[in-house]
């Protein structure tokens, strides 16, 4: 999609390939996107071959879901990132999947992580780890090294936003003891209750990005107001064959 190549599945099947993943230690990354992502995508390369590098870029938007559907994959849905941190939370019962949680404001994992033993008691969480507001440092990179190599987690899930936790994701995995890493982006905030979550028939109409700019406007403008119409256009001009762009191309 605008040269973003979106894994055209949906949750059941994102959880099978991470699950296959895990079984084989095959390290990866899986960035959960939409629009946003997508858009600042065509202006930043490097974001582009990380997302196609990934080992999953799932669709988050329903825009996306559509187009794909579109391109003739109906079993494609939308995978959310909180959906698919409850949904993993959730085999974990079976599967004994170890997770690490990664960012948030302070104390945001931990308020998380307890909403989530309590609705999952089995749940293994063997740590987390809550960023400063800018790149780590050496020191800290080295911390958060050893705390994972003493953890040894199945998942880590990077809740920070589009790009920058995918660009920690590709620069991180691989001096970090861990199969997988997922980044989630507000996830953390919507799932410990420290941000509503729209109720899901708006999730479903596709207007959940309206109730999100509703809350955080300041926060959220730019990406709502000039990443989202130039994702339209871009749209445009590929099914008008003005570019040279494939839905699945990567």
């Amino acid at each position: 999609m605008l040269g973003v190549g979106i894994s055209p599945l949906n949750i059941p099947l994102a959880i099978s390939a991470m699950a296959r993943a895990i079984e084989t230690r095959s390290k990866g990354y899986i960035c959960v996107t939409e629009v946003n992502g997508v858009s600042e995508a065509q202006t930043q390369p490097a974001l582009r071959s990380i997302f196609n590098a990934s080992f999953l870029t799932t669709p988050d938007g329903m825009s996306m879901v559509r187009l794909g559907k579109l391109a003739g994959h109906r079993e494609m849905d939308r995978v959310y990132g909180p959906d698919l941190l409850q949904q993993a939370c959730r085999v974990s019962a079976q599967t004994g999947w170890k997770h690490f949680f990664y960012g948030g404001n302070p104390g945001v994992a931990d308020l998380l992580v307890s909403r989530l033993k309590a609705r999952y008691p089995h749940l293994q969480v063997v740590g987390t780890y809550t960023p400063p507001f800018r790149p780590l440092q050496a020191e800290e990179r080295e911390e958060l090294r050893r705390q994972v190599a003493a953890a040894q987690p199945d998942i880590i899930w990077v809740g920070l936003s589009t790009p920058k936790q995918d660009f920690f994701m590709a620069e991180a995995l691989p001096w970090l003891d861990t199969t997988l890493m997922v980044g989630v982006g507000a996830a953390f905030d919507l799932l410990s209750g420290r941000v509503r979550q729209a109720p899901r028939w708006i999730q479903r109409s596709g207007l959940e990005w309206l109730f999100r700019f509703s809350q955080e406007p300041r926060r959220l403008f730019k990406r709502y107001f000039k990443n989202i119409p130039l994702f339209l256009v871009r749209i445009f001009l590929q099914k008008s064959g003005l570019r040279r762009y494939s839905l699945d191309s990567a």
